[in-house]
This record gives structure tokens, C-alpha cells and sequence, in this order.
């Protein structure tokens, strides 16, 4: 598998997907720790992949998407787009919305 097909299969793999650097739990930058608190804070579900351990994917990611930095949101396969997008979604209320209709959180 090249690896667009795994960009591609990893977009597929649930209907929220957060390309960070770090885990959730332990995140290694201050953008993908404050993303990572906006969609808890919504009481999103999401998978994440670390680009620390996926150096592929963390180069090619930027190409496909045409988005330069990292954390990037994608939601039902659709480029979100970075930290400041999501926090302003999170303050607007259209984090939760979005999240909601995704069948992402309640």
C-alpha cells in the first residue's frame, strides 16, 4: 500500500481523524494538545495518528492536503483544518455541531 492509500484508509477509519504530533494523552506540541482539548471538551470520539511515528505519512499528509502545519482535523474524510480553526469552531459552538452530526459525539 502506497502511502495515499494509507492516508486514504486511515481517513476511512472513522468518521473523525485527528494527524497529530504525540498522542492525546501525551501530545508533543502545544497546538495538537490545545486540539485535542477542544474535541474533548465537545465530548468527541476521534482517532488520531501520531506523525512522529508515521514519517510517510507526516510528509506526504501536507501534499495531500494542501495544508502545511500540523495538527490537521478531518472529519468524515474532509480536511477541517488546523489548531486556530478547530479552537475558533470550539468557541462558536460549531465544534460540538459538527461532532454531533458526524455521529461523533452526543
Amino acid at each position: 500500500m502506497d502511502v495515499v492509500e494509507r492516508i486514504k484508509a486511515e481517513l476511512g477509519s472513522g468518521p473523525v481523524v485527528l494527524f497529530m504530533k504525540g498522542t492525546p494523552d501525551f501530545p508533543q506540541c502545544g497546538f495538537s494538545a490545545q486540539t485535542v482539548a477542544a474535541l474533548r471538551a465537545v465530548g468527541a470520539n476521534f482517532r488520531y495518528v501520531n506523525i512522529f511515528e508515521e514519517p510517510e505519512i507526516r510528509e506526504a499528509l501536507k501534499r495531500f492536503s494542501n495544508w502545511p502545519t500540523y495538527p490537521q482535523l478531518y472529519v468524515k474524510g474532509e480536511l477541517i483544518g488546523g489548531c486556530d480553526i478547530t479552537l475558533e469552531m470550539l468557541r462558536s459552538g460549531e465544534l460540538k455541531k459538527l461532532m454531533t452530526e458526524a455521529g461523533a459525539a452526543q
